[in-house]
């Protein structure tokens, strides 16, 4: 299968080179609004680069969009017009009206879109939701959910990535909807400005909290910060009737105990997304391949990207009118 790849910045050359490895992918080309990056990129992977992203959209069987957010919305429409089979990283747009736009044009048209929400195919994450649908988890009481950067971003990129939780919250958001096969009825979010003053300038925090209460009453636990002196440090721990577990404490999780005798922090611990969730993108990247070739169907749809982007609207919200907030305000 011949793969146009739309983007070359981080993701983009993360997910060229991964491609370049992909089961079924016979040839992958680039294509980059910044041409000389994308031919950098294509040479220093052996691959094609186009002359412009149309052009590489045309060539191909199927598309892979790895470009700025605010491109997203846009190329979506332009790759499943020319009848593409089209995998997106998160998010569709920042705003629900062009999110609703692309959704209600998808279904409409058929098309056949997969939204990239990498948790979906960790073992962890995987493992979780089976222990909850085999009911071993029983019923569930609480799950706490922790995303800590090791980094704050750069800052031209704080005003345009939605803020804290549509930016790196959402990903959580997807990911107690995958696991519980549950609905958030209600969310209550607050946050602050505490280690970087950069992002009280663009409106933004650089450290989130959120209770979530999903529709069967269990409550789910958000904290979010982007910073961690340590690593890269994503965690979901569930407790419930039947069984309590944890995903992302392994080896390599940027945290120590104080008990003695207890863990201490790793000598190699994550230092970033890519190295958490290699395994991961891989895997998305190799299912989306069985989805273009019409094997199985998408198993990240548009519509999830848009509830967990309903949701993350509902925690700014709630931040900024210091309420809680149901679900079926955020329409």
């Amino acid at each position: 299968m011949h793969l146009a790849l739309i983007g070359t910045g981080r993701i983009g050359r993360y997910h060229a080179a991964l491609l370049t490895s992909t089961p079924g992918v016979t040839a992958i080309t680039v294509a980059d609004v910044d041409q000389p990056r994308a031919a950098a990129v294509a040479a220093d992977l052996g691959i094609e680069a186009a002359a412009s992203v149309t052009a590489a959209i045309t060539a191909a069987d199927a598309v892979v969009i790895a470009a700025a957010t605010d491109a997203h919305a846009d190329l979506i429409m332009e790759s499943t017009a020319a009848g593409k089979p089209t995998f997106c990283e998160k998010p569709i747009a920042l705003d629900l009206a062009s999110t609703r736009t692309v959704v209600d044009h998808v279904t409409a048209t058929g098309a056949t879109v997969h939204m990239g929400f990498q948790r979906r195919f960790d073992p962890g994450y995987r493992a979780a939701r089976q222990l909850v649908a085999t009911g071993e988890l029983g019923t569930i009481y609480v799950i706490r959910m922790v995303g800590h950067d090791p980094q704050p971003p750069h800052e031209a990129y704080i005003p345009v990535s939605g803020g804290l939780f549509r930016d790196f919250g959402v990903h959580d958001f997807d990911a107690i909807r995958y696991v519980t096969g549950d609905e958030v009825v209600e969310v209550y979010a607050d946050g602050a400005v505490l280690g970087f003053p950069v992002f009280a300038t663009y409106g933004d925090i650089d450290t989130g909290v959120a209770i979530l209460t999903l529709g069967s009453g269990a409550r789910a636990l958000l904290s979010s910060t982007r910073h961690n002196p340590h690593g890269y440090d994503i965690r979901m721990e569930l407790f419930g009737s039947g069984d309590s577990a944890v995903v992302g404490w392994d080896e390599r999780t940027p945290l120590r105990s104080l008990e003695p005798g207890g863990p201490q922090l790793p000598a190699d611990p994550y230092p970033d997304f890519q190295a958490r969730f290699r395994t991961a993108y891989q895997r998305e990247l190799a299912a989306f391949v069985e989805v273009a070739a019409g094997d199985r169907p998408s198993p990240c749809t548009v519509v999830d990207a848009l509830e967990a982007l309903r949701i993350a609207v509902a925690c700014d919200r709630s931040r900024a009118e210091h309420r809680p907030v149901r679900l079926e305000e955020v329409a």
